[in-house]
């Protein structure tokens, strides 16, 4: 027997989605810092097991809309948990549950979602509450478990009812998971200096035997952030851009020659037809 079926991963931001993701795909697929909001778009990965297929879907942290782009975020999360079969809300064990959260989960159950409570980082000091089970991205502790649980949600098939072929990975394409891994390099680099007012884009990207041709350009709101990204004599982006190159050639296989641009746009988070450019529509 198979089964099928397409997973929303929620939770507060920091709470640890896109490490279970990665730990599930077995790959850096989605990016991961220690700053909130880290995810903007809802990033499908496909896990393949012997019997199964689960597309889950990286959805942002749930946190207060105050840009057209958080509007975005949150109107990904909506999206996700309307097409789940199953959704697994991830709370951090290593601080209490808030209020507010366990109203939102016991409301997604009281709408007749199936949902999961996960208590996340259970490697670390952890706080005792109630939920389904605690588990670790980090050392694998009850991943296994996780998924025996999704698995109970989902309808049995006698057919192999796939949507994905067994070596798909993400709905995203190259470019894209390329201009995350500019932006994560970004978020850890520079850690506090620039907020996350910064979005990457791939402009070009040429792919010969032996070698990967990749410019990507990084969109900031104030020239004093653009001077801060680039760093003295260039040094910052430099650093930036040796960690991004790195993921790169882990994904390609290959060398990769990336180039990296810096350019201000004033508010662009607050710009519809920007946020379409840059690829969040």
């Amino acid at each position: 027997m198979y089964k099928f079926g397409y997973v929303a991963i929620l939770g507060k931001p920091n709470a640890g989605k896109s490490t279970l993701i990665n730990r599930l795909v077995g790959m850096r697929l989605a990016i991961v810092s220690s700053k909130p909001q880290t995810t903007r778009d809802n990033i499908l990965a496909i896990v393949n097991g012997k019997n199964y297929q689960l597309v889950l879907i990286d959805t942002p942290g749930i946190h207060k809309a105050t840009s057209h782009l958080d509007k975005f975020m949150m109107k990904n999360v909506r999206t996700a948990k309307a097409g789940a079969d199953v959704v697994v809300y991830l709370l951090d064990s290593s601080i209490a549950p808030d209020p507010q959260e366990l109203e939102h989960i016991a409301k997604m159950k009281a709408d007749g979602l199936n949902v999961i409570v996960a208590g996340s980082k259970s490697d670390k000091k952890k706080v005792d509450f109630d939920c389904d089970l605690f588990f670790s991205a980090v050392t694998g502790e009850n991943v296994e478990l996780l998924i025996e649980k999704i698995l109970t949600f989902l309808p049995a098939s006698k057919t192999k009812n796939f949507l994905y072929g067994e070596d798909e990975v993400t709905d995203k394409p190259v470019k894209f998971i390329v201009a995350e891994y500019v932006r994560e390099g970004v978020l850890r680099v520079l850690k506090k200096e620039v907020p996350h007012g910064v979005a990457a884009v791939t402009t070009s990207f040429e792919e010969k035997p032996a070698i990967v041709n990749i410019e990507v350009e990084i969109v900031c709101e104030k020239q004093s952030h653009k001077g801060i990204i680039i760093g003295k004599g260039g040094e910052t982006l430099k650093k930036i851009g040796t960690y991004a190159r790195g993921m790169c050639e882990q994904l390609l296989g290959k060398k990769v020659m990336l180039k990296i641009f810096v350019k201000v746009e004033e508010g662009w988070k607050d710009k519809p037809n920007k946020l379409t450019d840059l690829g969040y529509n």
